[in-house]
């Protein structure tokens, strides 16, 4: 049987630099490059928070494009929890 599209497992990587005005996205797909972007995330140490609703309007970004200010609030969660997340680490 065949999945559904909605049911795929979707993934998107942001990446914030100094002198970036916004995080960027670094990578985004479903499926099989979906598991690959978390796969590297695990790999890499970084945390990897679930949010179906904030993935799929990070998908509607291209690659190496700013978020859009709609996004900000919602990113700026996901931020302060990565930030608990490892001070929880320590």
């Amino acid at each position: 049987m065949k999945q559904r599209d909605d049911d795929e497992r979707r993934a998107a990587a942001l990446s914030y630099k100094q002198g970036y005005y916004a995080p960027v996205v670094v990578a985004s797909g479903k499926g099989v490059v979906a598991e690959a972007i978390i796969a590297c995330a695990h790999e890499a140490g970084v945390y990897v928070h679930e949010s179906p609703e904030l993935v799929r309007l990070l998908m509607q970004v291209d690659n190496d494009q700013f978020i859009p200010p709609e996004l900000y609030r919602a990113v700026a969660e996901v931020l302060v929890w990565l930030q608990w997340m490892e001070s929880r680490q320590k």
